[in-house]
């Protein structure tokens, strides 16, 4: 109970954290484990989602202030008490130890060569994986090289990749991947090698947006890679260009979408409908002790951040591309548009990620302003879930496609190209060429994670809320 008192009474004088300076001297002081613990506990007993599930959060955890640094003590660094106070149900929270690093990646901004690939088991030897380039980012040194979608690679400076290395073996700025071919079981290395240098990067997600003849019909392609609010502008230019080419229908393709801002995700549903301003998209819930102050509803709008007017399609249908890359932001779109308008899912079963998280730092208030320079972690935890205007969410299976066509891996397709199989399969059903539910019998080998995962971003969908509120909380 003590302990209690002492939170409550920093929260309020806005000291609850160290200062890093040493009064005498200036000198930057490094934080010790015990501090960056403290801020850690803090942090997840006032926001995390699922507060109520862990023991070690609740309010009445420690009798006195000794018990509460004991228990800190107890972790040799932050990573092991962040591990320890998650939820078994959580596989989003995550805490970084350079929050530049963090705020560079949801801006857009990366090491990367730019390849962007998929790694998957072989066929016939699981601890075994190749990858498979996605797509190649414009003006990078993969583009340069002649990186195509659908390259095959098994090595990595010689190293046949498997299971145990691929995270080590990607890992430098440079490395050489030894090209392959894939006939669809046997992985066939050809001899051919190149060499490929990370240098930091922005990426527009908007990678492709067209208008596609369909039988006589006006048909938009976007190609959307992330939710990066930086981009939102040229978001809305592309929906501009398809009002203007008088488009009838629209296939969003997100098979390769993790995730990103809420806020983007509602101006995104708002930019293919536009019939429904002001009306609930999502309401998010928090926990018990948050949800007064932070829950909200989340309406259908007609201003991007920048102020700029949407530029809406009044569409009554959508088709959205999807694979088990597809996930959190991709997914909202997903189930806050499913009430209004036909929503007709192409590809494979999406991720199963239906929460948001907050960026926390170590401040009195936790946000950025007056973050402790003894150290750079912070901390992204689960804290709100959506649910849509009817009551869906806690879609932990993920959503599963109404048209399943998986990825071949032997033969992918260009993007954009309207033979390209899981477009075509959303092009053949608008046109009515064909319905059918199941197009092909594909074998689904398993995927061990993609180029987005080495980002501290990677599956995350975030909210802009202003955690400065956080002076006015009573505990």
């Amino acid at each position: 109970m003590r302990h209690l008192k002492y939170v409550t009474l920093l929260l309020f004088i806005g000291s609850l954290f160290t200062a890093c300076f040493n009064d005498n001297d200036d000198v930057p002081q490094v934080s010790d484990t015990n501090d960056i613990n403290d801020f850690i506990w803090k942090g997840l007993n006032v926001f995390y989602l699922y507060k109520a599930d862990v023991t070690d959060l609740a309010d009445n955890r420690f009798s006195t202030d000794q018990d509460y640094t004991n228990f800190l003590s107890g972790f040799s660094t932050p990573e092991a008490i962040f591990d320890a106070l998650k939820s078994s149900v959580d596989d989003f929270s995550f805490l970084v130890d350079n929050y530049i690093e963090l705020e560079q990646a949801f801006d857009g901004i990366t090491k990367n060569n730019g390849m962007e690939f998929g790694l998957i088991r072989y066929p016939n030897n699981e601890s075994l994986v190749f990858g498979y380039v996605r797509y190649v980012l414009p003006g990078t040194d993969a583009e340069a090289k002649g990186i195509k979608r659908g390259n095959i690679f098994s090595t990595i400076d010689g190293t046949q990749i498997t299971t145990e290395n691929f995270r080590k073996l990607l890992e430098p700025d440079t490395y050489t991947i030894g090209l392959a071919a894939f006939d669809g079981t046997n992985i066939t290395p050809n001899n051919t090698t190149i060499s490929l240098t990370k240098v930091q990067y922005t990426e527009n997600p908007v990678l492709l947006s067209k208008t596609i003849d369909a039988g006589g019909k006006p048909v938009g392609y976007l190609m959307y890679n992330s939710f990066t609010a930086d981009f939102d502008t040229q978001l809305n230019a592309a929906f501009a260009k398809f009002a203007s080419d008088g488009v009838t229908d629209l296939v969003l393709d997100l098979r390769y979408n993790g995730g990103g801002s809420v806020t983007t995700a509602i101006d995104l549903s708002s930019m293919i409908t536009g019939q429904f301003n002001g009306k609930v998209f999502t309401t998010e819930q928090w926990n018990s002790d948050r949800q007064e102050q932070f829950g909200s509803t989340n309406l259908f709008d007609n201003q991007i951040r920048t102020g700029d007017a949407i530029n809406s399609l009044n569409l009554t249908r959508v088709y959205i591309i999807t694979t088990r890359s597809s996930a959190s932001a991709s997914e909202l779109v997903i189930n806050g548009l499913d009430p209004y308008i036909t929503v007709t899912k192409v590809g494979s079963t999406t991720r199963g990620k239906f929460q948001a998280s907050i960026t926390l730092y170590d401040s009195d208030n936790f946000g950025r302003q007056g973050a402790d320079i003894g150290h750079t972690y912070a901390m992204q935890p689960l804290v709100l879930k959506s649910i849509n205007s009817a009551g869906v969410t806690d879609y932990f299976n993920g959503f599963t496609p109404d048209i399943e066509i998986k990825e071949d891996y032997s033969n992918l397709g260009t993007l954009g190209d309207s033979n390209e199989p899981l477009l075509k399969a959303a092009l053949d059903n608008i046109t009515g060429a064909r319905s059918a539910k199941t197009y092909n019998n594909t074998l689904q080998l398993e995927s061990v994670g993609n180029s987005k995962m080495f980002t501290p971003n990677y599956e995350r969908m975030y909210q802009d809320t202003d955690v400065s509120k956080v002076k006015k909380l009573k505990l």
